[in-house]
């Protein structure tokens, strides 16, 4: 079942939004601090946060499992058209249509530019981490899930910076090509590369016992590391969110029919495609959830703490866990829709 973290995530989320206001209101001058210290566009501090968020994620993947990617090739096909030519799209969409047309009225040309940029680098980033367990409580094949895991990551080294920058350019937003490439291997080749590494040597000197002791042990420093970003964040935006809370929802509207639609947009097709319920269940998850930690992290390294496009991140953060836990509860419902 979900742990302590997973299960309430969200309270967790609200909580860290909660004190960073409050701080940033009280003591601006420590954000103004931390914000000083970065390097080439990339704030040391918030990357070492990411770092130890994402690092747990990759070590628990096993990329060995790419070999059995055969054995339901329908499965994985859906996970990679519904992630990476549907989802980035339909996001980048959603974000135009209503921060430039059905809210433009309420939103500054500058704002609504970086809240649809923030929106699609959520988009371009499948979900890595929380998929197991929306898998498990769907009683989804977890050594399949692995494997869709496996290869999104794969995927993700190469496919994430000339979606996003072919996403954010359509959109008029200019894209600091160095930025994003330095941000995509910072936090996606790094800790994976440290991940399989680290998984390595667990398997040749201790085992997959120690490993998942391990695993068991630092997953804490993951809503550690959430959390600190996000006081982070919403300090810095402490002034912004405390003048216009609106913000907040309008951002969350855009975000619930995306992560909605996708879903509906899935679970169809997986039914059209006739998968096995164990099956389906996580390749729609997959979709439908993002890598937060990776698109909070680009977006402060593309637009700033302060920026639009960094709130917009977080936000999905925020709303993420109550709209899986509801699709988790809608897809265990209509189990017989499927095949055993």
């Amino acid at each position: 079942m979900m742990g302590l973290f997973e299960r309430y995530l969200s309270l967790w989320v609200g909580l860290a939004i909660v004190l960073g206001i409050a701080a940033g209101s009280i003591v601006p001058s420590v954000f103004q601090f931390v914000a000083s210290v970065e390097y080439a566009h990339v704030n040391l501090v918030i990357a070492v946060l990411i770092w130890v968020m994402i690092y747990p994620m990759m070590l628990q993947i096993d990329f060995s499992s790419i070999k059995q990617v055969g054995k339901n090739p329908k499965g994985l096909l859906l996970t990679l058209v519904v992630n990476w030519l549907i989802k980035p799209f339909t996001m980048a969409f959603l974000g135009w249509l209503f921060f430039k047309g059905i809210f433009a009225d309420w939103v500054d040309p500058q704002t609504a530019n970086e809240y649809i940029a923030g929106m699609i680098l959520l988009g371009v980033a499948p979900c890595t981490a929380m998929v197991f367990v929306w898998s498990q409580l769907t009683k989804g094949d977890a050594n399949y899930t692995l494997v869709q895991v496996s290869i999104n990551d794969v995927i993700m080294i190469f496919a994430f910076a000339p979606i996003a920058g072919l996403l954010l350019g359509i959109t008029d937003i200019t894209v600091p090509w160095d930025t994003l490439i330095l941000s995509v291997v910072l936090y996606v080749l790094v800790p994976l590369i440290a991940g399989v590494v680290s998984r390595h040597w667990f398997e040749k000197n201790t085992g997959l016992t120690q490993l998942t002791h391990t695993l068991n042990k630092i997953k804490p420093w993951s809503i550690i590391g959430l959390l600190g970003t996000v006081i982070l964040l919403f300090g810095f935006q402490s002034e912004k969110i405390l003048s216009e809370p609106e913000a907040i929802v309008l951002i969350a509207i855009p975000l619930l029919l995306q992560t909605y639609g996708i879903f509906v947009i899935a679970y169809w097709a997986a039914k059209y495609m006739k998968l096995p319920h164990n099956i389906a269940a996580p390749a729609c998850m997959i979709g439908t959830s993002n890598f937060f930690e990776l698109a909070v992290a680009v977006a402060i390294s593309l637009f700033g703490f302060h920026s639009g496009a960094a709130l917009a991140t977080v936000v999905g953060v925020l709303v993420e866990v109550p709209v899986m836990l509801s699709l988790v509860w809608f897809v265990n419902k209509t189990r017989h829709w499927f095949s055993a």
